[in-house]
């Protein structure tokens, strides 16, 4: 159990390294005015449009870095400071959601797989470490196979999820790389603009392959925690 808690306390490290270097990296952007005026709430419905997508609503949401598009009413959800704001990093912010929307609008495979994944990862990331920790008490307990087979259980839940976080990675690179080849080929930045936009969208994606190393490493440690009680 202590490796346990040493593995999780080290990824817990690189995650807060990661999304404090990603907050820094959006705070210096900020401060790069977009010489078009822009805002990033009109940034995103020129994207829209430009792609042909009218029946997607650019609004405005509450919170810090609380940015996403939701396929299900279809609205692309910007913070406050994103809507608001005229700078690079708002740009950025607002072309990715964008980008989400285009690949709903084209039936992108993986958006598509990971939208049907998300109610059972809803349920299987709750689910996955209590089936684990009682299937493995069951087992030291009693020595029944019982336990060793609602832990298995546990670990078919948790490699669910694990795999959801590795959809998630094309899914986020895809729409930066959407969003910045619409920004480019409508020279909508300077090119001081759009490498700070590029820069942040870089970092953003970072934060999702530290969850996906994360989430395999706690299931490599817990498989090797149940399969190594079976000797």
């Amino acid at each position: 159990m202590l490796g346990y808690y040493i593995l999780i306390g080290l990824i817990a490290l690189v995650s807060f390294a990661v999304s404090s270097k990603l907050k820094s990296k959006f705070e210096e952007y900020s401060h790069i005015q977009l010489r078009n005026g822009l805002s990033g709430a009109e940034i995103a419905t020129k994207m829209l449009q430009d792609n042909g997508i009218y029946d997607v609503k650019v609004i405005s949401v509450e919170g810090q870095l609380t940015d996403h598009y939701n396929p299900a009413d279809k609205t692309v959800n910007l913070s406050e400071a994103v809507y608001n704001q005229r700078n690079a990093a708002a740009a950025a912010v607002a072309a990715h959601e964008c980008g989400h929307a285009v690949q709903h609008a084209q039936a992108y495979a993986m958006l598509q797989l990971r939208s049907q994944l998300v109610p059972i990862v809803n349920v299987s990331s709750t689910l996955s470490q209590w089936l684990i920790f009682g299937g493995l008490i069951l087992g030291a307990g009693a020595h029944l196979g019982f336990g060793f087979y609602v832990a298995v259980i546990g670990l078919v839940l948790m490699a669910v999820a694990t795999a959801f976080s590795f959809i998630t990675l094309p899914v986020e690179y895809d729409a930066s790389n959407r969003a910045l080849a619409w920004l480019k080929n409508k020279n909508m930045l300077s090119q001081q603009e759009y490498a700070g936009a590029e820069d942040a969208l870089k970092w953003a994606a970072r934060t999702y392959v530290v969850a996906a190393i994360g989430a395999l490493a706690s299931l490599l440690y817990w498989a090797l925690q149940v399969f190594g009680n079976r000797r």
